[in-house]
């Protein structure tokens, strides 16, 4: 198992929101708490320190208290640039990811990723649920840095096929008494009209 204090959680807020008409989507309410600071929250309890990657509005996310890890630069390189971001400036063996749209992902999911059997210390760890891999809810190593900046350098952009390129483990999260809501996206104004869930920590 890998020990809380070795894990820094990263919130994914660093796209342009286009399918949300160019929001800023981590700053958008829901049930009244901006999305990246209810991830942010969620995630609290379950790694050593949270931080945010954003690249708009910086200083409104800096009014939470938590750190704020920009892209590296701003050619808009997707999520994936954002992991890239944490893994060069967190100061623990692993990082743990969430996007920040996504507000019912499990209060229990870092240490169910931290715990998965794997038989090398290194692999990377994926949650699945209902049969499909979730790539942006991943327990990485600082290693791989090297490995995404050059994917990214060679204009890649998938979240999975980065992953795929590596000895990843699935975790399932579909075990009884799981959300099956748990890993659903507001990716669109539709998203947001018909999504329905209990108020969140």
């Amino acid at each position: 198992m890998i020990a809380r204090s070795e894990i820094t959680a990263l919130v994914l807020a660093g796209g342009q929101g286009t399918r949300m008409g160019g929001a800023d989507k981590g700053l958008l309410p829901w049930h009244g708490v901006p999305l990246a600071l209810q991830a942010a929250r969620r995630l609290q309890l379950q790694a050593r320190t949270v931080a945010i990657n954003a690249n708009r509005h910086l200083a409104d996310y800096r009014a939470w208290g938590f750190a704020i890890w920009p892209d590296a630069d701003q050619q808009w390189r997707g999520p994936l640039a954002g992991l890239l971001a944490g893994l060069q400036a967190c100061t623990t063996a692993w990082l743990a990811c969430v996007p920040c749209d996504c507000p019912r992902f499990p209060l229990d999911l870092v240490a169910r990723l931290a715990q998965a059997g794997v038989p090398a210390r290194q692999d990377l760890r994926l949650a699945r649920a209902q049969g499909h891999l979730q790539p942006l809810f991943a327990l990485v190593p600082v290693q791989a840095a090297d490995s995404l900046a050059e994917f990214l350098g060679r204009g890649g952009r998938r979240a999975a096929d980065w992953f795929a390129s590596h000895a990843a483990v699935a975790v399932d999260f579909d075990l009884p008494g799981d959300d099956p809501l748990a890993f659903t996206n507001l990716n669109t104004p539709h998203d947001w009209t018909v999504a329905s869930a209990p108020r969140l920590l």
